[in-house]
């Protein structure tokens, strides 16, 4: 019946630009109002779309997003229903029937998220875009990923992310397929680099050209493939700008958000990259408006808290799931058996992130229109991925996995 309604107001609204870019025209105040009045309770059955506060935050090629209250923070009526939504508009979907079945994807990620308040709670769900929580909240600073009260929350939420059966491809093919994407893409730039070379980076690309790239991602493939690492559902991404910090809520409520990577992924890619996360802060206001700090890598003691953090949750996550009870760990000085594995995992996997995130700088170097040194930023992750490697002699030996590139077959 919803969907009904809404058709009555007209859905070529939703694909026409000019009527999404401006939230003071009728067209658009008068659809929101109505996908409001479809959708939610109380207060919202009655306001009128001269009365709703419509303010629009986004907007691109693929989502706009428009907040929506009711009139002087007036309360719903009903139940648990908000004085205030995000409203997501989809925009126009590229790569046919690809497309789609990545919008499919998700939302069904998004609603199950949404049910384990992993993720802004899901209002509803229309033709054309959906309501969502509206968060007051604000993104971690890189120096609060060392936060010793906040490390501890985003490791439990890494492994309640991790504990979810989500019914996509639980192979974990993404992490190859993405690095082989844009590996093929970087090829392509790196062949004819003039038409993006300028005096300031010219000696970066002659550099980064000179590198084997293809024989790295073979090379890292098969390193890691012997690591031994379990798949999960993984976020891929968990940075300081993915992860919210709930304004004025006790105890303390972090969101994660940007599940645009999200895949079935070996476990130790999400807390390695993590990890390195600390290392990158990427709100400098000048040039190349990135800064890293490799001495601000977690220390041993704050690897094994954020750990010994996950793994307990890990733990509480499947005694859950089984029915049963776990018992509580004794925090120690040293770490456990279980946690010095994957502590060593996440040594394995930190090249791919390097590796990963220095092909993405190059792809976006050429296609970006955002204000950020792509060029710097792919020099520094693959300069620390090949720094990282041959940190790793005697790891390769232990896993069976010959030092030199050339030597893989």
């Amino acid at each position: 019946m919803a969907s009904r309604s809404l058709a009555q107001v007209g859905m070529k609204l939703l694909w026409n630009p000019a009527t999404r870019r401006c939230a003071e025209s009728k067209e658009m105040r008068e659809m929101a109002s109505r996908i409001c009045r479809d959708y939610l309770h109380g207060a919202w059955k009655q306001v009128s779309s001269h009365d709703i506060v419509l303010k629009r935050i986004s907007g691109g090629l693929s989502n706009w997003l428009y907040h929506v209250s009711l009139p002087g923070g007036e309360q719903a009526l009903r139940g648990n229903e908000p004085s205030q939504v995000l409203l997501r508009l989809y925009g126009e979907l590229h790569g046919g029937e690809h497309g789609v079945e990545g919008l499919i994807t998700e939302s069904v990620i998004f609603t199950l998220l949404s049910e384990r308040r992993l993720g802004p709670c899901l209002h509803g769900v229309f033709p054309g875009g959906r309501i969502e929580e509206y968060i007051p909240a604000r993104s971690l600073k890189t120096a609060e990923l060392a936060d010793p009260k906040l490390s501890p929350l985003i490791a439990e939420k890494m492994a309640e992310i991790h504990a979810m059966n989500v019914p996509i491809s639980k192979e974990p093919n993404w992490l190859w397929d993405t690095m082989n994407r844009w590996l093929q893409n970087a090829m392509v730039t790196l062949k004819d680099p003039a038409p993006h070379t300028t005096p300031r980076n010219a000696h970066i690309i002659a550099n980064i050209a000179k590198l084997d790239l293809a024989a790295e991602v073979k090379w890292l493939k098969k390193f890691l493939t012997r690591v031994n690492s379990p798949v999960v559902f993984s976020h891929n991404d968990m940075q300081e700008g993915n992860i919210l910090l709930v304004k004025d809520c006790i105890p303390t409520r972090l969101v994660l958000i940007d599940f645009e990577y999200c895949s079935y992924n070996y476990r130790a890619f999400d807390l390695a990259n993590h990890f390195l996360e600390w290392t990158y802060d990427y709100t400098l206001e000048e040039f190349p408006h990135y800064k890293a700090g490799r001495s601000d890598y977690p220390s041993p003691e704050q690897q094994l808290a954020f750990v010994r953090a996950y793994l307990q949750t890990a733990r509480q996550q499947r005694e859950h799931n089984c029915g049963g009870t776990v018992d509580t760990m004794t925090p120690g000085q040293h770490p456990t058996e279980e946690e010095a594995v994957l502590l060593k995992e996440i040594r394995a996997f930190t090249l791919s992130p390097h590796l990963l995130w220095g092909l993405w700088s190059i792809v976006n170097a050429t296609v970006s229109q955002i204000p950020f040194g792509y060029w710097e930023y792919a020099e520094e992750r693959l300069n620390a991925y090949f720094e990282a490697k041959a940190a790793f002699s005697s790891m390769c030996d232990s896993v069976g996995v010959k030092r030199k590139t050339d030597d893989v077959d």
